[in-house]
């Protein structure tokens, strides 16, 4: 059986809806769509802003899990606006600059909140080097 290792942002879903906000299955992580919530439940007006957020809380869910944005080769970014691509991929362009993972960009028709317009969710392969350091529960 696989060693998988879970991290949690807290957020009220990941309870509610069975999920957690990333897993890592040897060197693989996974890390769920993500919402751009801060703590105390707001979220910013701007596409932009939300989609920093978003990025600081997959950031955050690697590093509980022995990764950091060099380790992410795929993307996926959820946006209701067209009109709010270019601020969504120049969020995206400064956490992960010049590497240029494989990325989509998607137009839907909503998200779960109605105040979000962005929701991005992230794939990435770990070196065993990155190991040193992880704080995250192991689970089978």
């Amino acid at each position: 059986m696989s060693d998988r290792r879970r991290a949690s942002s807290g957020s009220p879903y990941e309870a509610r809806y069975g999920f957690c906000r990333a897993i890592r299955i040897g060197d693989r992580l996974v890390v769920s769509g993500t919402a751009p919530i801060w703590p105390d439940g707001s979220c910013a007006p701007d596409a932009g802003a939300q989609a920093t957020r978003c990025l600081e809380i997959i950031e955050d869910a690697l590093r509980d899990l022995g990764g950091r944005p060099a380790d992410v080769v795929r993307t996926r970014m959820f946006i209701v606006d067209p009109k709010d691509g270019d601020a969504v991929g120049e969020a995206h362009c400064r956490l992960f600059g010049e590497a240029r993972r494989a990325s989509t960009i998607v137009v839907v028709g909503g998200l779960l909140d109605e105040r979000w317009k962005v929701e991005i969710e992230a794939e990435a392969e770990i070196g065993p080097e990155a190991d040193a350091g992880a704080n995250a529960d192991t689970n089978d």
